[in-house]
């Protein structure tokens, strides 16, 4: 297998790994921290690992030849934009996520919940007049009957913190979007950085404003909080954008889709979480829609004419 073959496949489904059982990770904390309080300083443990890796990278690359002044300026200024565009749709996303696992839905349906998200980005790419397929539309319309079996319990209405959820979904649908479009033109391991950095400076004002902060709360999380921050950040993020860095944006999402799975199968093994037949079904239902959602059929040749 190529380098770029093998850095499609394996760092996205590593990136799906840990993003689904991260999600035990906080739902423990979920029972302990406001949702703004776990990601102001999950997204701060995930800037300190990540200028460890950057001080290391740059000894190493002191041989490669250095840009002129005039880009690298261009350079920092596309980096910077890039990580307060990325980092605030990421402080949203996971804001709302964290606050839908506070609110009471278990790992296992808010990961299931999140991947719609999938399904959503060729849907967002009509505003930008793109046509969406025949396979796209069937995946929309398998979501939603997942997300009735998944999340409406006793009539049409959603319980609150799978809502949240499902907000979150079509937050991290506008993250990807935005990490297409700056992952051409910024250094991946220092866009993610800069990412965490304004997603932990968002979430932190909004923690000092809404949340009441117990640093020995913190202190008896830390290691989950240290999950979350040096592995679902630091190492599962920066993954999702070095795949995303020039490769085919199918196949990577597909595999990034697995997270759902993931969480399910840690949600049941570590925390015993159960769900009914029917969200089994749901469960299936969504993981279908994510597929179908980026598979691309190859179009019908037209006829030749004699």
């Amino acid at each position: 297998m190529k380098h770029n073959q093998m850095r499609q496949v394996v760092f996205p489904i590593l990136a799906a790994f840990i993003w689904g059982t991260s999600f035990v990770s906080q739902d423990i904390c979920a029972d302990s921290m406001g949702a703004f309080t776990f990601n102001g300083t999950r997204y701060f443990i995930a800037v300190l690992s990540l200028l460890v890796v950057i001080a290391v990278m740059n000894t190493t690359r002191k041989d490669r030849p250095q840009p002129t002044a005039e880009e690298k300026k261009a350079s920092r200024k596309q980096l910077w934009l890039g990580g307060l565009c990325c980092g605030t749709a990421l402080a949203i996303a996971s804001n709302f996520q964290q606050a839908g696992l506070v609110a009471g839905t278990d790992a296992g349906k808010a990961g299931f919940i999140t991947a719609l998200y999938v399904v959503l980005v060729p849907l967002f790419g009509l505003f930008f007049r793109r046509k969406v397929s025949g396979p796209v539309w069937i995946a929309v319309v398998l979501s939603v009957v997942s997300l009735y079996l998944l999340c409406i319990k006793g009539g049409f209405s959603l319980a609150p913190g799978d809502l949240l959820v499902l907000v979150c979904a079509v937050c991290f649908a506008v993250h990807i979007l935005l990490i297409d479009h700056f992952t051409a033109r910024c250094d991946g391991v220092k866009l993610s950085c800069l990412q965490f950095l304004f997603a932990a400076i968002w979430s932190t004002i909004l923690a000092l404003i809404f949340d009441t902060i117990d640093f020995h709360v913190l202190w008896e999380c830390i290691l989950p909080l240290l999950y979350v921050g040096v592995f679902s950040c630091g190492v599962g993020y920066t993954l999702q954008i070095l795949a995303q860095k020039d490769s085919n944006p199918t196949v990577v999402t597909i595999l990034l889709s697995l997270e759902s799975v993931f969480a399910v199968i840690a949600g049941a093994i570590i925390l015993h979480q159960q769900m009914s037949l029917r969200e089994y079904i749901g469960c299936a239902l969504m993981f279908i829609a994510v597929v179908l959602a980026q598979v691309q059929f190859p179009a019908k040749k037209a006829k030749q004419l004699q």
